[in-house]
């Protein structure tokens, strides 16, 4: 699959302007509930979420079986935990390859010299 999310079909040149697999990477250290991952990914230069974009992207990676659930009682109330599945973390790896190709491909790019 040159150029491709293999979890979503997408070209991994549309990936970062859905996030998903921003959210999916701040989850593969364990599991998050959406709060913190607006908070996490909030504080990272150039990144600019909110709960009205993570929760809508939370969901499709939910129905999409990259990540699974989990309610736990707190002081606040019980918030929803997400956490990567196997299959989640699988997507992460083929992801980061192709990123990292794509990466490049625009760096060459841009550092052509015009002339």
């Amino acid at each position: 699959m040159h150029g491709t999310c293999s979890d979503t079909e997408r070209p991994v040149a549309t990936a970062p302007r859905d996030g998903g697999v921003l959210r999916a990477r701040a989850l593969a250290t364990g599991e998050r509930y959406g709060f913190e991952l607006v908070r996490e990914l909030s504080a990272v230069d150039g990144l600019v979420t909110s709960e009205g974009t993570i929760y809508p992207l939370l969901t499709r990676l939910r129905k999409d079986e990259l990540v699974t659930t989990f309610w736990q009682e707190s002081e606040s109330g019980p918030p929803r935990y997400y956490q990567l599945t196997v299959a989640g973390h699988a997507a992460l790896g083929d992801f980061t390859k192709e990123w990292s190709r794509f990466r490049d491909s625009v760096d060459t790019i841009l550092e052509r010299k015009e002339g």
